[in-house]
Parts: structure tokens; sequence; C-alpha cells
């Protein structure tokens, strides 16, 4: 009976590390990177030892710059709704166990990305946790309402993480990726921040619908969103995808302009969370449109030959 009381203890001991790790977030990042891996490569030519290490790398970054971030955040977090449950404002974690654990994660990560990957996926990778871990957390957050603006270049780097990765270089194609990523970013987080925009002000957070108001916030993510689309038609006309990526990117992108629009003419919040959730659909989907494209014009290709 003591057995299995230790056994079942275990996973329960572990749930507060995942919960630093912020899993969702970690998946797309590893989606997206594992997009950038798969469009630079051919069929049958990759690395597939490499392609898991690099995945296996890149996440155990981005879940240490997570656990970093509940460490330097933990005095904000016990002041939003959002976050006062995490591990830290609730006590089931130290500080200390927090910082060592995501420490242990960054080392664990470089090592593997540069011994089984490639030195330049490896320090790519260093620079981005340094870029949210650091810049962002401890002094942009604090600092600007464009935090999330500058911040977000941190976010948008996996894909050139994956690229840099299968190819040992970072291209053209990959850098697009980034942008897309990058300008996608703003209007993203934006949504978020309006609805949480009272917690924010409580924290301290110089966020832009703190900043600037909610009707200024809304109008920038009109603009930002109107700049996204335009952004994801680079790949089509650079001849990087075909028609069924650019097909993809303009439904979606009515969608997302859509949303935009609605939330920019509501009086309230109510379409924040919606127009928030529409954004990581929309993420999912123009990627999933990337590779959908890039397979098929292999195939063609194949066939053709």
């Amino acid at each position: 009976m003591n057995g299995m009381s230790a056994t079942l203890a275990l996973p329960q001991g572990w749930r507060p590390y995942l919960q630093l790790c912020k899993l969702k977030v970690v998946a797309l990042i590893v989606f997206t990177a594992l997009v950038g891996m798969l469009l630079a490569g051919e069929p049958g030519e990759m690395d597939l030892a490499r392609v898991f290490f690099g995945l296996v790398g890149i996440g155990l970054a981005a879940a240490s710059g997570a656990a970093f971030n509940h460490v330097i955040d933990h005095h904000i977090d016990t002041l939003m709704a959002r976050t006062r449950d995490r591990p830290l404002p609730r006590s089931r974690l130290t500080q200390r166990s927090a910082l060592v654990f995501a420490t242990a994660l960054a080392v664990v990560s470089m090592v593997v990305l540069t011994l089984l990957v490639n030195p330049l996926t490896a320090l790519l990778t260093f620079i981005a946790l340094i870029g949210y871990a650091v810049i962002y957390t401890i002094f942009l957050k604090r600092s600007t309402p464009q935090n999330i603006v500058w911040g977000g270049a941190a976010g948008a780097a996996p894909p050139i993480l994956g690229w840099a990765a299968v190819t040992g270089e970072v291209s053209q194609e990959a850098l697009l990726l980034f942008l897309i990523i990058f300008v996608w970013t703003p209007p993203h987080f934006w949504a978020l921040a309006i609805r949480r925009r009272a917690e924010y002000a409580r924290a301290g957070l110089p966020m832009l619908p703190v900043t600037h108001g909610v009707p200024y916030t809304k109008c920038q993510i009109v603009l930002y969103t109107l700049l996204l689309v335009s952004v994801t038609l680079l790949p089509f006309l650079t001849r990087m995808s075909g028609l069924i990526y650019l097909s993809g990117a303009i439904s979606l992108g009515i969608g997302f302009l859509w949303y935009a629009i609605r939330l920019y003419r509501e009086e309230g919040d109510s379409l924040a969370m919606k127009t928030f959730g529409y954004s990581i659909f929309y993420l999912s989907c123009l990627f999933a449109f990337l590779l959908l494209d890039h397979y098929v014009r292999i195939a063609i290709r194949y066939w053709l030959s």
C-alpha cells in the first residue's frame, strides 16, 4: 500500500513543474519549428535523428523560457486572475526549485542542440531564450506599451530554428516564416490584453490597452491584421509556395479581418477572446496550408519527372 501511494504521489509532485513549462505554448512553438524543418528539406533526404533531437532541444528551450518567466513574474502573477493559480503564487513550488528547473532545461537543451543537431541552431535558440526570458520579460514588458511588438521576435524564431536544424543555415524562406509570426503576434496578444486590461493595470504593466485605451488598441489590431494579410502573400509572391497556400492564406486572412473589424466596431470587449482564439486557429491552419502546398508540389514534381 505504501509503495502504491509513493507511485501515485510522483505524478502529483511533477505536475507543478509541468505547469511551469506552459505546454500549450510549447506545443505551438514545436509545431512551427517542425514546419520550418519540413519546408527546408526534401522527403527521404532529411536526417530524422536530427529532426527529432532538434524538436526536443527547441521544446526544452521553450519550456525553460516559460519557467524563467514564472520565476521573474511571480509577484505580478499573484495580482492577476489569469495567473494567480500558477505554482509559484500558490506556493506549490519554491522560487529556488523553479529556477533550478528552468536552468536545467536550458542546459540540457543547449547540450542536445549543440551535440546532436548543430551549433548554429543552439546559438539561435539561446538568443531566442535570452530574448524572451530576459529582454522581454524583465525589460520590455515593464517599460513600453510596444513590449509585445519587439518582444514578439523571440516568439517568431521557431521556424528559423527548425530550418537551421535541418540545413545548417538561415535562408530567405526561413526569414519569411519569422516575419509572418512576428507580425501575427501583436494582434494575437492585444486581443487578450483588451480583455485582461484591468489586471495588467493592477499589476503596473504598460500594455497598450492600459496606456492608450481600448479604442486605440482595437484600431492597431485592425491595422496589424491588414499588414499580416499582406505579409502572408509573400511566400506565394516569392514562389516559396503555390496556389493551395495562397487560397488558404486569403481565406484565413479574411476570417481574421472579420474578427478584427467586428472587435473594432463593438463597444465592449465581448469579442476579444473570440478574436484571440481565432488568431491561434489562424496561425496553425496557415502553417498547415504551407505544408500541404509544399508536399503537393513535391508530389506533382515527382509524378511529372
